[in-house]
Order: C-alpha cells, then structure tokens, then sequence
C-alpha cells in the first residue's frame, strides 16, 4: 500500500518556527555580547589593598584588580602564592607602589608575564625618613594614608590604564577626575575634623604607619617601632615615661602586626591599645575613623 503524501502548509511551518528561530537568535547574541564584554574586563594587579580602591575608581567595570598582599596579611613580609604567580600570566599591568616586600619580589613578579606592564605608582613622591632625625635611613613606604600624595599615585594609574586601553581613555579621564573631587572633599573633611587643635599635638603608635598622614594634618606620631624594628627595652621605659608626661592613654595597633608590645605599654600607663588600620578597602571612611580617633587621643 502506498503512503499518502502529506500536503505541508508552508506558511503555517514558517509561522510556527519563527518564534523558535527568534528565541535561539536571541540568546546566542547574549552569549555574544557577554562573551565581548568579559574579554574587555582589563586584568590588574596591585600591592596592597588600598590600590584596589584607587584602581577601580577610575578603571570602573573596565577594570578587575586582584590584590597581592591579601587582608590580614604583612607587606613588610610578604611572599605571593603560587596560585597568585600563576594569575599574572594573564594580567596587563601591576601597580607597584614601593611597599617592603616588593623589594624582594617584583623582579619575580615582573619575570612571571614579561608582556605585563609594571607601573611605580609611588612615581613623583619624595619619600620621607621613617625616623626624623635619620634622613638618610629607611624611608617611609606608607604614602597611600595622605589624600594628597594618592593625587599623584592616581595619575600614575591613568596614565598607566590609557597606555594599556588608549580607546577607552575618555573613560578612564572620567573615571580619575570624579576621584580627585572625591580625594579634595576628604582632604577637606579631614582638615576640618582637626580644625582648633593645637599644630603638633601627639599621638602614639606602635609601627609607624601614619606619618605622612599625621603631616598633613598638622600632628604628629610618636611610634613604639623604631624604624619598624621592634624597640629595645631601655626604648620601651622611655617611651612609657613620655607617654605619662603627655597624659596619653591609648597606643594604636594595626591588625597586621603583635600588639604583645603595645599592650605592655598600656598596662604601664593604665591606658589601652585601639586598632588604625592603614589597610582597610574602604579608603576614604577609613581615614575618616581613624582621624576620628586620633582626635579624641591627641595630647
């Protein structure tokens, strides 16, 4: 027996496949596109915490920037993972910017993806002495804790990020100038937060973090470290008796490091320790704590 031959409705076949081939059109462009878009994501590197913050300001969703000294983590000590060496194979730029560990690592960092861009962003900053009356001793790597020396770190990072992704420059510009409106604003909330204090008054603290910071603001620190090296116990009676004469009762400790020592010198002048984080992500309120704190200290 022979088949009969079905009599197929051309137009009704075509009417009932467009929702079908419109579905499939439209998710493969999504693919594309997503697709696109992440391969545009450019990824950096950066040192310390701080510079994540800096970077994506004016990189925005153009930028992805891993961190090398993780949160909790010592710069004065670090040595990368594995997993981190292995990252930088697909990374564009590293923003040095001159913390103690890169002077051990950064050459290695730097073999590890020859095509990869280093960038100083410390670049234009004169350095001070950690301890004052030693200018030609170790010098203070802690430039990002002063809204006006990231001015220039910024600017570093544009000019780095334009190199690197010249067709999204006016991205990148705008990205920079709406983060120096934000860095003059706070240089400007953190002098007012000072403002009627006496130039000069004191605070204490065990590494000595905070002095291009204290600088700024017309203060001064008094650190237990002596150019980041633990104090001798002779330093430490010193030190103690200063803080009495000064009436202070709070030594400041970062949670990077022991504060075995700091708490010892609490004890003897029947004070406490508090935390100044100089690497916490969120930049700007940071500061904005700590000076906070220091106010409420400052003898």
């Amino acid at each position: 027996m022979i088949p009969r031959l079905i009599k197929v409705d051309r137009k009704k076949m075509r009417d009932l496949c467009k929702p079908v081939m419109i579905m499939f059109l439209f998710g493969f462009c999504m693919l594309f596109i997503k697709t696109t878009y992440a391969g545009n994501v450019m990824p950096v590197y950066v040192s310390i915490v701080p510079q994540k913050y800096f970077v994506e300001k004016i990189g925005g969703a153009l930028v992805n920037a891993s961190v090398m000294v993780k949160p909790g983590a010592n710069p004065a000590t670090y040595e990368p993972k594995p997993r981190q060496m292995v990252d930088l194979s697909k990374t564009k730029i590293y923003f040095a910017i001159g913390v103690p560990f890169e002077k051990v690592w950064l050459k290695k960092i730097a073999g590890a993806n020859p095509k990869m861009l280093v960038v100083h962003t410390e670049k234009g900053i004169e350095k001070m002495p950690m301890k004052a009356d030693n200018p030609q001793g170790i010098k203070d790597p802690h430039i990002w804790l002063s809204p006006p020396l990231v001015m220039i770190q910024a600017r570093n990072i544009l000019n780095a990020l334009v190199v690197m992704d010249h067709a999204n420059k006016s991205v990148y510009e705008a990205g920079y100038k709406q983060f120096i409106v934000e860095i003059e604003n706070l240089d400007a909330e953190l002098k007012g937060i000072f403002t009627g204090k006496r130039k000069g008054m004191e605070f204490i603290v065990f590494h000595p973090s905070w002095g291009y910071f204290a600088g700024e603001y017309g203060l001064k620190q008094v650190p237990v470290e002596i150019e980041g090296k633990d104090p001798k116990p002779a330093d430490l009676q010193r030190l103690v008796k200063y803080a009495k004469k000064l009436g202070v009762k709070v030594i400041f400790v970062q949670p990077q490091f022991s504060a075995t020592n700091a708490s010892v010198i609490a004890q003897a002048i029947d004070g406490q320790i508090a935390f100044a984080d100089p690497l916490a992500l969120n930049w700007p309120d940071n500061l904005r704590q700590v000076a906070i704190k220091f106010k409420a200290t400052l003898r």
